[in-house]
């Protein structure tokens, strides 16, 4: 792929104008992506075979689907294929509405994967859906990030966590692995393995299932009616003698939304 560059350094125009020269020498106008980008000062080599600019001091880098600001940013390869960048780095891919923050960061114009890493900060505005990572791999043509390291995700009521964990934003759906728990409200799931559906909100639960949940029905029938006390309850058929009236001797179950596959474990 060719590539057509515009180059833009607020300290020196006339440096900018004579390297950006030099690179549209290299490129042809009919299959070109224009990449633009600035910064405080400004290094770099130019060749046929690979090319090099080091970007320093409030740099920004945008290309048709990518925008990235940090303190140092790094293009590399031919046709500038490579970006890394460094330090209080802002972002945005402006095709699928990912917004990120992080320390540093790589992204590959052609397989379109960014990595990100360190104290990494993502953001699907279409969604709603906000996660945190030490390392987040995105894929924008399959629309999938990778979480890795401290995660946390979260959505409408739902705070997920886990050591690893794949978003499908295109499905809207989230799997999370190893020691996986997800909280709503005041109900608590646990499992090896869950996956959520974001949009109907359904869980999936498999390996050593845990929870707990909070009926809040029974809060509603515990009230008493108006105009008078409210009645005991007969105890239920089968009910071991000297229980008292109304006391649940089941165990509760899951909510409808909640899936725990055969052999998954019972929740407690």
């Amino acid at each position: 792929m060719q590539t057509k560059v515009l180059l833009m350094k607020k300290t020196d125009l006339f440096l900018s104008a004579a390297i950006a020269a030099v690179f549209c020498m290299l490129s042809a106008p009919l299959q070109a992506e224009r990449i633009t980008f600035y910064a405080d000062s400004m290094s770099g080599t130019a060749g046929s075979t690979s090319d090099t600019t080091k970007l320093e001091g409030n740099a920004y880098v945008r290309t048709s689907s990518m925008e990235i600001a940090a303190d140092s940013i790094t293009m590399s390869g031919k046709n500038f294929r490579y970006i890394e960048a460094k330090g209080n780095i802002d972002g945005r891919n402006t095709d699928t509405k990912m917004e990120f923050k992080c320390g540093s960061m790589s992204y590959d114009r052609e397989t379109t994967i960014a990595t990100l890493k360190d104290d990494v900060h993502l953001e699907d505005t279409e969604n709603s859906v906000s996660a945190d990572a030490q390392i987040i791999e995105y894929n924008q043509n399959t629309d999938t990030a990778i979480l890795q390291i401290g995660i946390t995700l979260k959505q409408k009521d739902n705070v997920c966590s886990g050591a690893y964990a794949v978003y499908r934003k295109k499905a809207q759906i989230l799997e999370l692995s190893g020691n996986s728990q997800i909280t709503q409200g005041a109900d608590t799931f646990r499992a090896q393995e869950i996956t959520l559906n974001l949009t109907s909100q359904e869980i999936t639960l498999n390996g050593r299932v845990k929870g707990s949940v909070v009926d809040d029905k029974s809060k509603k029938d515990s009230g008493t009616p108006a105009g008078g006390e409210k009645d005991a309850p007969s105890a239920a058929p089968g009910t071991p003698a000297g229980t008292p009236p109304g006391t649940n001797t089941g165990t509760a179950s899951p909510p409808a939304a909640v899936n725990t596959p055969a052999g998954a474990g019972a929740a407690q």
